[in-house]
């Protein structure tokens, strides 16, 4: 369900206005009595809300054809359109609940998957910078993931995949950023264990040129020469125009090495991959 497909007509909107307008309002400025009205007339009049980005007032009247027309086709499209605007308000929570129950009620209607979509969202928009808990960035790779395998051919598939990509991309940041932290402190194995997970476990985000270059600068300080000049090999192959590659094969020259895989280590056997077509 795209944005148009969430409203009806300019028409169908001045109506609703029209039919509420003389309506008692309490203080808060919602409409009182509405067990007087048709569904179709709330339905509008959340819309009219909407239009006007009283979000919060919008969803009021969505969730008040959920409550008083419960087994109604207006209370499936409320239900729906309440996810969006709880969504549009920010109110995550609020818009994950009711998305979840649409795909609890309706798993076989079509906006199925855009209730997923929504649901994902509600955790991909609370992602926020690298330096707080990862933990709702994971709940966004695994509810976008979702709509991806279980509605391949909705529109909202090729919008989770961007999304995925993205979220991906973050938590691979949030494993350099600590990466980088531990190796200005000397704390080598400690970087090396942030940088090898972003070599092996994220290896198609941006950051892996840099991490390949940061083990570079790692394993040297340890003196790990071999594991140093496999991981600078890895780079020439895939990333040999790279500022990451420069910077390492320069390290590497200055010591007198060579980016070459040498050894059993497990970034020789990265670059065996890499030979292979197997790796990125």
């Amino acid at each position: 369900m795209t944005a148009h497909r969430l409203r009806t007509g300019i028409v169908g909107v001045l109506l609703s206005a029209a039919l509420l307008a003389g309506c008692s309002k309490n203080t808060s400025g919602l409409i009182k009595d509405l067990e007087t009205y048709t569904p179709e007339q709330i339905f509008e009049r959340g819309e009219y809300e909407l239009s006007t980005r009283d979000y919060e007032q919008g969803a009021y009247y969505f969730s008040e054809i959920e409550r008083l027309y419960p087994y109604s086709e207006w209370s499936k499209r409320a239900l729906i359109m309440q996810a969006f605007a709880h969504h549009q308000d920010a109110n995550y929570e609020a818009s994950r609940a009711a998305a979840q129950r649409y795909i609890d009620f309706f798993p076989a209607d079509q906006d199925a998957a855009y209730a997923q979509y929504l649901l994902a969202l509600s955790y991909y928009d609370q992602i926020e910078d690298v330096g707080r808990d990862q933990g709702v960035t994971f709940q966004a790779l695994q509810s976008l993931r979702v709509v991806i395998e279980q509605y391949p051919d909705s529109e909202y598939a090729p919008l989770a995949v961007a999304r995925f990509d993205l979220a991906f991309d973050h938590l691979a940041a949030k494993e350099m950023e600590v990466g980088r932290y531990y190796l200005r402190r000397k704390h080598y194995g400690a970087a090396i264990k942030r940088f090898r997970s972003v070599v092996e476990d994220y290896q198609t985000s941006s950051h892996t040129a840099e991490a390949l270059h940061r083990l570079v600068e790692s394993y040297l300080s340890l003196g790990l020469r071999q594991e140093a000049q496999s991981a600078a090999a890895i780079l020439g192959h895939n990333y040999q125009a790279s500022e990451w590659y420069a910077a390492s094969y320069a390290l590497l020259t200055k010591q007198g090495l060579q980016p070459t895989a040498l050894g059993n280590n497990w970034l020789s056997q990265i670059y065996r991959q890499v030979l292979k077509g197997k790796w990125l």
